[in-house]
């Protein structure tokens, strides 16, 4: 595919590696005769690794079919995190690096996770926009401080810390912002 038709969101191959379109910059020169140029904004799949390119209207880049499937996550394999395909029940081993930073948003019993797959190879995780987690450990509610809103440290089921609100305590079930990782209210 040429430069001059790549979009935002396409999915190419550049030196080997594979990187999803986040934007691209049309330049073109005062001069005639010039050429014109893309600066492309790349991240790397999976990793997110910020990539610039920049490439002439007729230079060539391997357009790659990224492929989006739904799952469920079923269970833990040696660390690594086991999914499920919700159509055809394929079984995807998702590593802690190919995780990355969502691992404590990933729970079980909750829709709305997609495993990116390329040539039948899981490349990345989408979890979902908010997941329900589990308050396991916060500091009790203090007597008379309610006059003003403050917020307090409270360790959820996953491993992850968040910002409550003072109100919140043991064994609640509280909506985290996957893309913030801040408190979005009780569930």
């Amino acid at each position: 595919m040429k430069a001059s038709d790549v979009k935002k969101g396409n999915v190419v191959e550049h030196d080997g590696t594979v990187y999803q379109v986040r934007d691209i910059e049309r330049s073109s020169p005062s001069a005639r005769g010039g050429n014109v140029t893309f600066r492309f904004t790349l991240y790397s799949i999976p990793g997110g690794r910020k990539f610039d390119l920049s490439l002439r209207a007729d230079d060539e880049l391997r357009e790659m079919d990224l492929v989006r499937r739904a799952a469920n996550f079923s269970y833990m394999d040696d660390g690594a995190f086991v999914f499920m395909d919700a159509e055809d029940y394929t079984q995807y081993l998702l590593s802690p690096e190919l995780v990355g930073d969502n691992a404590g948003y990933i729970v079980e019993g909750i829709e709305g996770y997609y495993v990116q797959v390329i040539d039948e190879a899981p490349v990345g995780l989408q979890v979902p926009s908010s997941v329900i987690l589990t308050v396991v450990d916060t500091a009790p509610e203090m007597k008379g401080s309610s006059a003003t809103k403050r917020n307090k440290p409270a360790k959820l089921n996953t491993g992850i810390e968040v910002q409550v609100p003072e109100y919140i305590s043991n064994d609640e079930k509280v909506w985290v912002n996957t893309l913030t990782g801040e408190f979005a209210g009780r569930a």
